[in-house]
């Protein structure tokens, strides 16, 4: 465990990198990110954590089941939306139009409007709920298994 002033200053940085992850999330349709690299970037602050906490305390709050039904929430959230617009083809873009997601952009250059991804954006969060649970524990395994520690259930 490393010192107080490592443990407050990462305390204290990780809702900055909760919220920018989200950010990247969010506004995947419009900017370079999306689900993928947002949930690196909030894992990263997971990772922040596990290096200013032990792995140990760190897995007390974490666990294995929670992460495994994260995954499995953001796999079935991306299905089903890619069968939601089956109607018409797989992965059809069914909310563009609709009050929800839906307003159809301008033809040409345009400042991106947050409100016109269609079902890109509620992809993105599924993705990205896949990605953090997934990164999340393949970096938790691999602090605990690493220096021969067994894992406590």
């Amino acid at each position: 465990m490393l010192s107080k002033i490592v443990r407050t200053v990462a305390n204290q940085l990780i809702l900055f990198v909760l919220v920018f992850g989200l950010y990247v999330i969010a506004h995947g349709h419009l900017t370079p990110g999306g689900g993928f690299q947002g949930g690196a970037v909030i894992v990263s602050g997971i990772v922040m954590l596990l290096v200013a906490f032990s792995s140990h305390e760190l897995s007390k709050s974490v666990r294995e089941r929670i992460l495994s039904v994260m995954e499995s929430i953001g796999a079935v959230i991306f299905v089903l939306l890619g069968f939601a617009g089956l109607g018409a083809t797989f992965f059809y873009n069914f909310l563009a139009g609709s009050p929800i997601f839906g307003n159809i952009p301008p033809t040409g250059p345009n400042p991106g409007d947050f409100w016109t991804g269609g079902t890109i954006p509620p992809m993105n969060f599924a993705v990205g709920l896949k990605v953090v649970a997934g990164l999340c524990a393949v970096v938790l395994a691999l602090a605990l298994f690493t220096g021969g520690e067994e894992v406590e259930e």
